[in-house]
């Protein structure tokens, strides 16, 4: 029997501290050559949110290739235990018990499919066939009104209390991770973002924006980055993009396009087409 052939895929990251905060607690992680992405949003108002990422990101980067699919999934499961135990240790060491956490969603890919695995409020888009689909749903205080029916979607954002999140990792002794898995489709584009870009973007900006990019990831990054900047995104900004090319292209394998994790990265030109919000 044949063998189904596995996908190819690219993949950009970029991350900036925004237009007020001092210090970015965000961090972001693009391994293609291993089909492991992830972005980690350190608990703002807490303390060393930025440590918290950091760690999250740093255990995640140690993942080995994967031997199969069953033991890829166990592992990142096991890496956001283990950080999530090593956090609460640091907590009770060095800083009276106060939390510190981090959001974290990670997007994981072998052969012909993908998982999103994730705590908090930082996201995972999928753009397939010119639709926009949320795959991930929001550790948070303002979408359990939502879901009550007490708020709009739409006014969520602006809440008083949209920065509360009920999960994160390093908030609680046991580590509670949502995850769906989802059939890879040549074309599809997947965005993992923190809130810094959501609260911002508008989810049909997004799907504009990643429909203008033509699968090119580099540009994708710089766009959602260059947006947040011009509308005074008064948090850090923190954007992974990963295109699912054809599994019959000729390729040398995964590759990664572009990937910056700099506080202060600048964005010159602007990669946003002048006509895009026209379409």
């Amino acid at each position: 029997m044949n063998q189904k052939p596995s996908f190819q895929w690219s993949s950009a990251s970029r991350s900036h501290v925004g237009m007020v905060r001092a210090i970015n607690e965000d961090a972001c992680l693009a391994l293609p050559e291993r089909g492991l992405w992830a972005v980690a949003d350190g608990m703002g108002g807490h303390e060393a949110g930025d440590v918290a990422s950091q760690m999250v990101v740093e255990t995640l980067q140690r993942i080995e290739p994967a031997a199969s699919w069953p033991d890829f999934l166990e592992t990142v499961r096991e890496s956001l235990r283990d950080v999530n135990r090593r956090l609460r240790e640091e907590s009770a060491q060095r800083y009276q018990h106060r939390t510190i956490g981090s959001t974290v969603v990670v997007l994981i890919a072998y052969e012909t499919q993908c998982a999103c695995l994730w705590v908090g409020d930082s996201r995972i888009y999928r753009l397939r066939d010119g639709q926009l689909k949320q795959l991930t749903r929001d550790h948070s205080h303002v979408q359990e009104l939502v879901d009550q029916g007490l708020i709009a979607p739409e006014s969520a954002h602006r809440h008083p209390l949209a920065n509360v999140i009920t999960r994160a990792v390093g908030s609680a002794d046991e580590l509670q991770i949502d995850e769906v898995a989802h059939p890879l489709q040549a074309g599809d584009l997947f965005l993992l973002c923190s809130d810094g870009l959501n609260k911002t973007v508008s989810d049909e900006e997004i799907a504009r924006l990643l429909a203008h990019s033509d699968h090119n990831c580099q540009e994708a990054v710089k766009a959602f980055i260059h947006l947040a900047l011009m509308r005074d995104a008064n948090d850090n900004v923190t954007t992974v993009v990963v295109n699912i090319g054809d599994p019959f292209a000729s390729t040398d394998g995964p590759v990664a396009e572009d990937a910056e994790d700099e506080a202060g990265s600048q964005t010159t030109a602007n990669p946003i087409p002048p006509d895009w919000y026209l379409q």
